[in-house]
């Protein structure tokens, strides 16, 4: 059976090396067998992409191949966990070695790069793509970043320019149009977003609450509100508006798509004032924006405030999985 499970398995999985000594087993056998850091705690976490639902099928599959890993990094991130191990199960409704090739290019260079170990899974056929990949990572006790910590005087900070994969899924469905010369770059930022590691780590003790932004920069910053009991006032015209988007949509526009577009995998995060020094010394090194944009306030709710003083109406919250329409919405 030239094309069995089995042989998938060998061929594009089992073949990577085992390079992280913590692996006693990886594939091959029924149970990968690890050796966690003493004295860490573990964290867990997993996320199914569905082709035509969370990425189009069409799209190239080495960036599909990064972002499967890449959305689960951004989680580990966002609990301030350092990335060992990863364990991944795809479906697929024929064997295609070309797009197989392709998916790990992409799966396995991000795994490199953060150190991660494809440790085990499962591959098996059915009507459509559906990627299944579950991460792991390590936290000091009492270090992990939560949701739950934010409290009133806090400032609320936001890396990267939130909006541009809303922006690039606009243009694909044909309700935007991306300036010259930034097609490459919005395609880029929806297909293979950046995992802000650094940022998650960097922010163990100075965070008192953290989230990553995959369903919207509001829905997401709401969990945090949710979790902590409190409030926030967000200053619409403090978001980093990048280049692409100002150019591309007006900007209202362009304020709502960084509001609530989803699919960013940036950091939202709250600091209390004593430590934002100490935030800022450390932010110098990042790779990417650092940007206030509110307070955590007692008062509960979230207002969208302009310079001016008056709110900013924002007719959709985010993404929710269980409220999609006919239409593509990752």
């Amino acid at each position: 059976m030239p094309n069995s499970e089995f042989t998938l398995i060998d061929r594009y999985f089992a073949a990577h090396p085992v390079r992280r000594p913590d692996v006693a087993l990886g594939i091959g056998d029924d149970c990968a067998l690890l050796m966690p850091p003493g004295g860490q705690q573990l964290a867990v976490t997993m996320d199914t992409l569905i082709a035509d639902v969370h990425f189009f099928a069409a799209a190239d599959p080495e960036g599909i191949g990064h972002k499967a890993l890449a959305v689960n990094l951004s989680d580990l991130a966002a609990m301030g966990a350092t990335p060992a191990w990863a364990t991944l199960a795809l479906i697929l409704p024929q064997v295609d070695e070309k797009w197989l090739d392709a998916f790990c290019r992409g799966l396995f260079a991000l795994a490199d790069r953060h150190g991660v170990q494809l440790i085990g899974g499962d591959t098996t056929h059915g009507p459509a793509t559906v990627i299944t990949l579950q991460a792991h990572g390590f936290a000091p006790p009492g270090q992990a970043l939560r949701r739950d910590g934010a409290r009133p005087g806090d400032r609320i900070y936001v890396t990267g320019t939130p909006g541009d994969a809303g922006l690039a899924l606009a243009a694909a469905f044909g309700k935007a149009t991306v300036a010259n010369p930034y097609a490459d770059y919005v395609l880029l930022r929806l297909e293979r977003p950046e995992p802000r590691m650094t940022q998650g780590l960097t922010l163990r003790g100075i965070a008192n609450a953290v989230i990553d932004v995959s369903d919207g920069l509001v829905q997401d910053l709401g969990h945090i509100l949710e979790r902590s009991r409190v409030g926030a006032r967000l200053e619409v015209d403090q978001l980093p508006l990048s280049p692409a988007l100002l150019a591309s949509l007006d900007r209202q526009t362009a304020i709502t798509t960084a509001l609530a577009g989803g699919d960013d995998y940036e950091l939202c995060f709250t600091v209390p004032p004593e430590r934002i020094q100490q935030l800022e010394q450390r932010a110098v090194n990042w790779d990417c924006r650092c940007t206030p944009i509110g307070v955590i306030t007692a008062e509960s709710g979230l207002r969208l405030l302009q310079a001016d003083g008056l709110a900013f109406r924002l007719n959709q919250p985010g993404y929710d999985h269980f409220r999609v329409t006919s239409d593509f919405q990752p």
